[in-house]
């Protein structure tokens, strides 16, 4: 059975995909032989209108055109526009740190924040300076495995909330020492730390791949699937994470700081501007000549994720939790346990899964490529498995370095990964922007 989700093709197509009908939903199905396409159907059908005018007809329209016209009147909209900015400056975030906030994400968030202007101060902790510094924020450099130079940096800063982004690249996979220390041992040393010294928000960046093996396929995945660490997780960094995560999120009100409200954004393949991780290792295939060559069918779907949208929604999550805190503050209800965001993690997308192979030649056409679908060969999976099982042991066998190719590399070009962000959209209001 078809699964109900929305589409993207970016770049190249096979000419075989439908158009999309505006405010349709698209189902993953087999357009011609043997070729993958996309099929429209809506969702919603125009009302009829009545064939006879009554005069409840008539009283009924004449309401419709007022409310149109009040809606849409620009005196009205100017009116509700300067409302809802004026109430966003009056309700400021406080003091705001973002740690890694030199990196990718962080720089992201950090900018986003100071663009919005909706924190009284925004600070970047990193181990590192900026090299583009924004604007009107504050940069820190710290060790986050330091207890005790955190507990003094937030001491010193007084801090209303933290969001907590720093970690080192995945890429490195052999470096298992460095993962625990700053995934693990970093986060318990700020959320430690932040507890203290009396902030009320911590928002942690965890990942998609908490709940992934590696191996099996994820269809719409959601928050319901659980973690998957240890022997069961080959990949040590997303242990870490995973365990991060739920140290972050079993300390939400914990019994020794019941004000101490924590959530946890789980975004899928990050990319865009400043990313080093994704995009750099996708774009070498255009760089070496190799966009001729497709291992799998691109019939699998993956979740990839503009960089804003990921800072969007870590905004979007720390302004939950303060406004959780200061109803707790005003003695008022608690959101139903359908409604809170405090203790909880959210899948963060673009809505939109791709087929793998579709974004990858988006990138390389960006970049330049001028590869045509007609110009591409087609490998199965087992054939890149093997090309990349040979590759790994002649680069360790004659110490090379890490090869063009690997196996891991080829589960995920062919494996179907995405994910439902309906709790996200529920609960924080979350829409990609």
């Amino acid at each position: 059975m078809p699964v109900d989700v929305e589409v993207v093709s970016f770049g190249w197509r096979s000419g075989n995909e439908r158009e999309v009908e505006p405010g349709g939903h698209v189902e993953v199905a087999r357009v011609g032989s043997g070729e993958t396409g996309i099929a429209a159907h809506r969702t919603h059908t125009p009302p009829d209108f009545p064939r006879h005018w009554s005069p409840y007809s008539l009283l009924l329209t004449l309401i419709l055109f007022i409310h149109t016209y009040n809606t849409y009147n620009p005196n009205t909209m100017a009116t509700k526009k300067a409302t809802f900015k004026k109430n966003e400056q009056i309700k400021s975030l406080g003091r705001i740190a973002v740690t890694g906030g030199c990196g990718f994400l962080g720089g992201h968030i950090v900018s986003l924040l100071a663009e919005r202007d909706v924190c009284d101060k925004t600070i970047a902790i990193d181990v590192k300076g900026p090299t583009k510094p924004v604007e009107g924020v504050q940069y820190e450099t710290t060790d986050i495995t330091d207890y005790d130079a955190v507990l003094s940096l937030f001491e010193t800063l007084k801090l209303d909330a933290v969001i907590h982004t720093a970690s080192p690249p995945a890429l490195n996979h052999k470096n298992h020492e460095l993962f625990y220390n700053v995934n693990v041992n970093g986060t318990k040393n700020l959320v430690r730390a932040a507890q203290e010294t009396g902030v009320k928000a911590f928002v942690y960046t965890s990942s998609a791949s908490v709940i992934h093996d590696t191996v099996s396929d994820l269809v719409n995945a959601d928050e319901s699937y659980p973690l998957i660490m240890g022997a069961n997780q080959p990949e040590y960094y997303t242990t870490t994470k995973a365990q991060a995560e739920l140290h972050v999120l079993s300390s939400n009100r914990a019994p020794s700081h019941p004000k101490f409200l924590t959530a946890a954004i789980r975004p899928s393949a990050m990319f865009g501007e400043g990313d080093m991780q994704l995009l750099p290792p996708g774009l070498s295939a255009y760089y070496r000549g190799q966009t001729k060559v497709q291992i799998g069918t691109n019939e699998n779907l993956f979740d990839f994720t503009e960089i804003r949208n990921v800072a969007h929604a870590h905004h979007l999550a720390l302004a939950a939790l303060l406004a959780t805190s200061d109803r707790d503050a005003e003695g008022k209800a608690l959101p139903l346990d359908t409604e809170k965001v405090d203790g909880e993690a959210f899948f963060i997308t673009n809505d939109s899964p791709v087929y793998f192979f579709d974004f990858a030649r988006m990138c390389s056409a960006a970049a330049g490529d001028k590869t045509c679908p007609e110009q591409v060969w087609q490998l199965s999976k087992d054939v890149g498995l093997l090309i990349a099982t040979l590759m790994e042991w002649i680069f360790w066998l004659f110490r090379l370095g890490q090869p063009n190719l690997t196996r891991q590399q080829v589960k995920y070009t062919c494996m179907t990964r995405f994910y439902s962000i309906d709790k996200a959209k529920r609960r924080l209001g979350y829409r990609p922007v």
